[in-house]
């Protein structure tokens, strides 16, 4: 590959990771300003441009008044106001397609070309289709509140979530492989199993954080490092601990698997010292991010769900998710 090509590809990458953060950013608002119900069709190519006309905007408008989350929710909502949430979900869904053509295009490009080797041409459109899988699944979360509830499935908000994590850790990965060169090392082959427990520990947080966003879990027990007066939720049993719809389970479940990953990137920062110092640099970058996200997870719950600390608290997991990558990268280097 010529030099040239090699920049175009990493700026692509590049450029697309910044995008897809941008994407989680928006949707992370999306979700915490209650907007994602207010446009209530899938409009593909017709949604491409915003309503213009008044009649245009009262024909929006009448269709989510048709949904319980107006009728339960915000029965004196008045146009303007529906505005305001409406141009959230709109900017949501206009980036998402951006995303996917400045994701294709460039890809095209690059096979006609034949820039690019056979197996980062599969793992390239694997992404690029697991982005056109994301709208979809973007769809099938807004649906699960336009008829019988006032706000989506919480499943298919963490479905939803986790598939951005996958994407953008793709990316990552792929634009790190074109930054560096890596290289085969046996010795460090045993001790890939902790690096990978540490981004697998991270993802299930992620997973939990998005039931707790979906379920609204961080509205009850705003108090640490007690809920309430007790370590233990005394509104569930042990035995529905895992009964993930319900709010308090979930948050207590959520708190504690934070001290859990807290305690293992301790433990993992001890391997690296006695094994791997060349990653101790990298090992204090993540150790940093997980400090910050349980101090921001902390501030979220304290401040009663604040809106900006609530997207620091997402945008901060998004950041200990890639560092973490970046760690188990570096492994091999």
């Amino acid at each position: 590959m010529y030099k040239k090509e090699y920049n175009l590809v990493t700026y692509w990458l590049s450029i697309s990771l910044i995008l897809v953060l941008f994407m989680i950013s928006i949707g992370g608002l999306t979700r915490l300003t209650g907007s994602g119900l207010s446009i209530t069709e899938w409009e593909i190519f017709k949604g491409i441009f915003p309503p213009i006309t008044h009649n245009r905007w009262n024909e929006y408008f009448l269709l989510y008044k048709q949904i319980p989350q107006f009728k339960l929710l915000n029965p004196e909502m008045s146009l303007n106001e529906f505005k305001i949430i409406f141009y959230w979900e709109y900017f949501h869904r206009l980036l998402g397609r951006l995303i996917g053509i400045f994701f294709l295009i460039p890809l095209i490009y690059f096979t006609i070309k034949k820039v690019l080797k056979k197996n980062d041409l599969i793992t390239f459109y694997f992404i690029f289709l697991l982005i056109c899988l994301q709208g979809l699944i973007g769809w099938y979360m807004v649906q699960s509140g336009l008829v019988n509830n006032v706000t989506v499935s919480h499943y298919r908000l963490s479905a939803h979530l986790l598939m951005a994590f996958i994407i953008i850790g793709l990316i990552f990965w792929s634009l790190l492989n074109y930054l560096y060169l890596r290289k085969d090392n046996n010795q460090v082959e045993k001790d890939k199993t902790f690096f990978n427990l540490l981004i697998s520990l991270i993802f299930l947080q992620i997973f939990f954080g998005a039931l707790v966003s979906g379920l609204d879990a961080g509205r009850i027990y705003q108090t640490w490092p007690l809920m309430n007066d007790n370590y233990y939720p005394d509104d569930i049993k042990i035995i529905n601990l895992f009964d993930l719809d319900n709010r308090s389970s979930v948050q207590f479940i959520h708190r504690n698997l934070a001290y859990f990953l807290f305690i293992y990137t301790l433990f993992l920062g001890v391997l690296i010292f006695y094994k791997h110092k060349y990653l101790i640099n990298c090992y204090l970058i993540v150790f940093a991010f997980i400090l910050i996200q349980i101090f921001l997870g902390i501030i979220t719950l304290l401040s009663g769900i604040n809106n900006y600390i609530a997207l620091l608290h997402q945008l901060s997991g998004v950041a200990l998710f890639l560092s973490s990558i970046f760690l188990r990268f570096k492994l091999t280097l």
